[in-house]
């Protein structure tokens, strides 16, 4: 690497008059041509090396192929040329796609054969993917408003994929090859459309459970989430497409994101914070990494020596490359310096104007500018972006939506059931309910997804636009028919929020006929939920900045609470965005206590159905043998309607389990927070929101474990503060498990829990075995105090009726999850507490559902 002795004197770079570099609209490619291209022969393209790469018998030897071709790159490059690979480019028509009018890629070098370099947003499918249509450019083009060419970014012309169910839903599966298959979906949709860069998985926590990306994400626990985003990693990457996870690290809040600063001490961050992004890039070997707009420690994510450096190469051995989020990065020198190699998604930091002088201050050298290329070129090469075409395909909709379904139906979480569900096939009328300010029983619900607007018109990032959507009645319609009973009578009833009136199949009628309706169905669909979106947060603010909560944060939780537009920041425009209440749990009330007609009381006939971002507050009046059979689906997308159908009217038997905790109203975590917690405290000094990660490990289910509140100490092996625990989902058949055992193999040093699970009921189904982990005391005095257990293992067990298998989890003392020790400040890695490890196997994190396998002393 050239050191800042040894660099060369000033250069002055000529930019060619056309260059997308600094003029939008135009084609960029013939830019670093124009600069001067030196005489060479693309070594780095030769068919010797392409099959020596091809030929690499493991990841490592194809990194180091990849590598070479790499260096052999960047020694053809003029300085020109590099400084306009380090960032995305302007919106531009892209020469090998005319037809897509894109801003979110790379402009290529035709004479060094780079060909555009194309990166698609997608946590929940392939959503903005730098084409729009070209007739956006041509009525921007002449727009002298700089900002004009943003539609780009979220145009509602782009390209058509998939609209998965939400990550949260995968999560819920707590099965690896559901992660698998929807990291499937996307990456073939990603190569039929010509896309190389997979911004996902992401893998922050569900540390608020009103953090507005909440289903961009796995859930609460970090072992979960590094799992799921691993088996989604590899899949992803196994179809030469770059995985890039995101947002490293601490971007757990919307509410000002770009100046927010977080303070987690490290003991916190290894263990929880981090956990997942090394187990994607251990153990999913992700080829790229994600910078988010937060400051964590005082340093920005994107310019932290001490994350960027320290631990992501250092301490985990990342040899791949750190992109910032969009607009995230503060500086220019200290950025390069410190671990950033990409800017997206325009040249703005790292602009050859901004470049150049500090080239010329020494504060960065043409090294450095190098080495960023170099990491993100050799994975470029080792995913085979160089050496295949950018030719676009058609996308097979229907083998997506097949596979959206069933990842769908695999997430769905059965929360209670009563003897409600599922509901005949053969019933003569149902009656489908909802709020007619809200999506829940009108539309296929999405991130972001408005009343009455098409499902990818959000404004988020991860917002997909769809082939087609299935609405709620649509799937009960035809599950219906396709049952054989084409004849039921299906009606949908919307109400308003006073609860006053409602309509009947569009035709206006009262709320009291509305609940007649109810009484004398055969089976009655109740849909509620949480819609958000990125962000904002669900919550509102006493005047600009985001400083004061209007109400408190558990609000956000609610079923009643609700915002219009859930993309736009109240904190930036209060007035524009206001919190509504619904009366939503008031309108279920009405309909539980409304007299059945049909000689079967109302608890045994009506379902509530929720569509949620993540946990929500359960009003204890729904909870229990009065209540409704409760089913959680989270975000379905396209497929809502057909995914509901499904799981209501037993055409599969729902399966999943909850990736986060949904406590009783009152009782949560967002009930005793403090403003330090969120949204935040002014800073001496800069007036910048402060955020304070003083519950430390606490995190979900963890803190109802401990007690944080006083509140919550368990009675008979359930905890009073929730209503469903982290884990919990029913079926509609029954298991047993037998004695849980554990056993060591010497062999593998590795640990094994085991218990034998059987099919006690009628139907065939699968369960979820959970194993947790108590550490000794001792593990307190390493640092913070420890939570009374963390999930370290996980297994699905199908079985017919009747059948039983003996499931086996193993609990490797080596693994990247560091499953028996914590972070030692002190000693700056992580330790073995002395002492007895209580193994603990079940089907839930709650007390009642675990039994001791046995203990491990170290």
């Amino acid at each position: 690497m050239m050191t800042k002795a040894d660099r060369p004197a000033r250069i002055r770079i000529v930019l060619a008059a056309g260059a997308l570099a600094l003029s939008p609209g135009l084609a960029s490619s013939s830019y670093a041509e124009d600069a001067g291209s030196p005489k060479h022969t693309l070594s780095w393209m030769s068919a010797r090396i392409v099959a020596e790469q091809a030929a690499a018998v493991d990841d490592a030897a194809k990194e180091a192929v990849a590598n070479r071709r790499a260096k052999q790159l960047i020694a053809a490059m003029t300085l020109p040329q590099k400084m306009q690979q380090l960032t995305g480019s302007k919106a531009e028509i892209l020469p090998e796609l005319p037809q897509c009018y894109g801003a979110r890629h790379v402009s290529g070098i035709a004479s060094l054969a780079i060909p555009t370099f194309r990166i698609t947003n997608g946590p929940v499918g392939v959503g903005q993917n730098d084409c729009v249509a070209r007739s956006v450019y041509e009525a921007v083009k002449d727009n002298p408003n700089p900002y004009a060419s943003y539609v780009a970014y979220t145009h509602p012309t782009s390209a058509k994929a998939t609209a998965l169910p939400s990550a949260m839903a995968v999560a819920a599966s707590f099965d690896p090859a559901v992660a698998t298959t929807f990291g499937e979906v996307i990456a073939t949709e990603m190569n039929n459309l010509a896309l190389h860069v997979f911004e996902a998985p992401g893998v922050n926590l569900a540390r608020l459970p009103i953090l507005g990306r909440n289903f961009e994400y796995f859930g609460e626990d970090p072992y979960l989430t590094g799992t799921m985003a691993v088996a989604e990693t590899k899949v992803v990457q196994d179809h030469g497409i770059i995985a890039m996870v995101k947002h490293y690290v601490a971007n757990e809040q919307e509410t000002n994101r770009q100046t927010i600063q977080e303070s987690v001490d490290q003991q916190t961050l290894r263990e929880l914070y981090l956990l997942p992004f090394e187990m994607a890039l251990k153990d999913g070997k992700a080829g790229a990494v994600m910078c988010a707009y937060n400051y964590v420690n005082g340093a920005s994510s994107c310019e932290s020596e001490h994350l960027l450096t320290d631990v992501l190469r250092e301490d985990w051995g990342f040899t791949g490359y750190v992109q910032s989020d969009f607009f995230a990065m503060k500086s220019t020198a200290s950025t390069l310096t410190t671990g950033m190699d990409h800017e997206m998604p325009t040249p703005l930091h790292w602009a050859p104007d901004k470049l150049q002088p500090a080239l010329d201050k020494g504060e960065i050298t043409v090294g450095d500018i190098d080495t960023a290329l170099e990491r993100r070129f050799t994975q470029m090469f080792k995913a085979g972006v160089f050496d295949r075409p950018l030719v676009q395909t058609p996308i097979d909709f229907a083998a997506g939506g097949r596979k959206a379904r069933e990842v769908g139906t695999e997430g769905a979480v059965l929360l209670q059931n009563n003897g409600v569900l599922p509901f005949s096939p053969d019933v003569r009328s149902v009656v489908l309910i909802g709020k007619a300010t809200q999506v829940y029983a009108q539309q296929a619900v999405a991130g972001g997804s408005m009343t009455g607007k098409p499902m990818g018109a959000g404004g988020g990032s991860s917002d997909v636009v769809p082939e087609y959507t299935v609405t709620p009645i649509q799937g009960l319609r035809q599950t219906l028919r396709e049952r054989g009973n084409g004849q039921a009578s299906v009606k949908l009833v919307l109400v308003d929020d006073t609860n006053t009136s409602a309509t009947v199949d569009g035709t206006q009628t009262t709320f009291a006929a509305a609940l007649d309706e109810a009484a004398g169905a055969d089976a009655v669909v109740v849909m509620a939920g949480t819609v958000s979106e990125e962000g904002a947060d669900r919550a509102t603010f006493d005047g600009l900045g985001g400083q004061k909560l209007a109400a408190s944060a558990a609000a956000g939780t609610s079923l009643d609470w609700y915002a219009e537009k859930p993309n736009i920041m109240a904190t930036n425009r209060p007035n524009d965005n206001p919190a509504m209440d619904s009366r939503t749990v008031a309108m279920i009330e009405a309909v539980m206590a409304t007299t059945s007609k049909t000689g079967m009381a109302m608890a045994r006939k009506t379902a509530l159905v929720l569509k949620d971002n993540a946990g929500v507050a359960m009003t204890p009046s729904l909870v229990g043998t009065d209540g409704p059979a409760i089913l959680e689906v989270w975000f379905p997308g396209q497929e809502d309607g057909n995914i509901v159908a499904d799981v209501v009217f037993g055409r599969t038997n729902p399966s999943g389990k909850l990736p986060v905790t949904f406590p009783y109203a009152g009782k949560g975590f967002l009930d005793h927070i403090t403003p330090e917690q969120f949204p935040g405290v002014a800073a001496t000094g800069s007036g910048d929101q402060t955020v304070e990660y003083s519950e430390k490990l606490n995190i979900g289910y963890r803190w109802y474990d401990a007690n944080v509140s006083g509140e919550c100490a368990p009675v008979k092996g359930v905890n009073p503060c929730v209503a469903f625990p982290f884990g919990h989902g029913l079926s509609y058949t029954t298991f047993k498990l037998g004695k849980a055992r554990l056993s060591f193999d010497k062999a593998s040093k590795t640990y094994s829990a085991s218990v034998k699970v059987t099919n006690t009921g009628k139907r065939p189904g699968a369960e979820v075995i959970q194993v947790y982990i108590s550490l000794p005391e001792s593990a307190s005095e390493v640092g913070a105090r420890q939570p009374p257990k963390r999930l370290v293992g996980f297994d699905k067990v199908r079985l017919e009726s009747g059948r039983s298998a003996t499931v086996e989890i193993s609990i490797d003392p080596a693994a990247s999850n560091h499953p028996f020790s914590v972070w030692s400040e002190t000693a700056q890695n992580w330790i073995t507490p002395a002492g007895s490890h209580t193994i603990w196997v079940g089907r839930s994190s709650s007390p009642r559902d675990l039994a001791k396998a046995g203990s491990v002393s170290f």
